[in-house]
């Protein structure tokens, strides 16, 4: 599902829409936008892992199950 908004944005990030469109850099203006909004959402989620990583560290309860794989793993060819 996808909802139609109205935003304003600066005349130099227009002209960088229309210049990427009339190159074929994207399929569309909403498409630019959808997929720069995509990577900030990405980052921000990131940036969330990583103040949860430094509050809580990286050890977990796989830890163990991890080194005894590790030790204990063949490969077959």
């Amino acid at each position: 599902m996808t909802t139609q908004i109205a935003v304003r944005l600066p005349d130099e990030m227009v002209r960088f829409l229309d210049r990427s469109v009339a190159s074929g850099k994207a399929a569309s203006r909403a498409a630019l936008v959808a997929a720069a909004l995509e990577r900030e959402m990405r980052l921000q989620a990131a940036q969330q892992d990583v103040q949860t990583l430094k509050k809580k560290g990286t050890v977990d309860d796989l830890d163990e199950l991890v080194s005894w794989s590790v030790a204990h793993a063949t490969l077959d060819d």
